[in-house]
């Protein structure tokens, strides 16, 4: 008798697409895509975890230039019934219902809570989480007014786009590309948040993105912070098989130098 496999969940953050220049993120998507042609047969549920983008604006009738290859990917997935969600991150947070209605992808702009197989998941990108970064949370704030959103709407696509590449690949996305450092327990603010959280509700994995670093951090006997790492250097991902999240790297093009995970 044969056994169906078993299916998992893919959680997968930080590609920057558009960072450093096109041609170099054309061919980190198109190993994007290699990769989830590849897991399309044992996926039941993708989650991209924010930053897709290096930027994103969704103007009400024009679609920003490039990505053709990973939107196409994704309607093939969602249409041959994976499910897929998608967080904003800082870079792509001016999303509005172009996954929602081309794609059948939920968008989400906050953390959101997730069980499957009796395991607690709280994921989200970690932008503006924990006790630092009080001058980002401001520019948050702003960037999410609706006010601020029209008012750089009505800028022609030529100019907006040009204005906003030119401030993104100032980022750290593109600033050399060399991998993050571990901080240390108490400095990792991802990880302090999350500790913050468990002293009033339980969760089994804490799964974020942002901090462009591979983690697999043990909390407590029962729960885990899980960092997703990035796409351009480590390209980086979590899997859920049912029992348990595991941290894989994906056709790495460097010796990844992490902490070792925490038991």
């Amino acid at each position: 008798m044969q056994h169906m496999p078993i299916k998992k969940i893919f959680f997968l953050s930080d590609f920057h697409l558009g960072v450093p220049n096109a041609a170099d993120s054309l061919v980190r998507e198109k190993k994007i895509v290699r990769f989830l042609e590849d897991i399309r047969h044992e996926a039941s549920e993708i989650f991209f975890v924010g930053d897709m983008f290096d930027f994103w604006f969704e103007y009400s009738t024009v679609v920003p230039k490039g990505y053709v290859r990973i939107f196409g990917k994704l309607a093939e997935l969602t249409d041959a019934g994976i499910r897929i969600h998608f967080f904003v991150g800082n870079h792509d947070m001016w999303m509005r219902s172009y996954f929602e209605k081309e794609m059948n992808i939920p968008v989400y702009y906050e953390p959101k809570t997730f069980e499957f197989s009796g395991k607690k998941f709280y994921v989200g990108h970690g932008d503006g989480l924990g006790p630092s970064d009080g001058g980002y949370k401001f520019l948050k704030k702003i960037f999410r007014n609706p006010l601020c959103q029209w008012l750089f709407g009505i800028v022609p696509p030529a100019i907006g786009m040009g204005v906003a590449n030119y401030f993104s690949q100032k980022s750290r996305s593109a600033a050399g590309g060399e991998p993050e450092k571990f901080l240390g327990e108490e400095k990792e603010w991802l990880l302090i948040y999350s500790r913050e959280i468990l002293k009033t509700e339980h969760f089994d994995y804490f799964i974020f993105g942002h901090r462009h670093l591979p983690l697999n951090f043990k909390l407590s006997d029962t729960s885990r912070y899980i960092n997703l790492g990035e796409w351009i250097n480590y390209f980086s991902y979590a899997v859920f098989d049912g029992v348990t999240v595991e941290l894989k790297y994906f056709e790495s093009d460097i010796a990844v130098e992490v902490p070792p995970v925490k038991i």
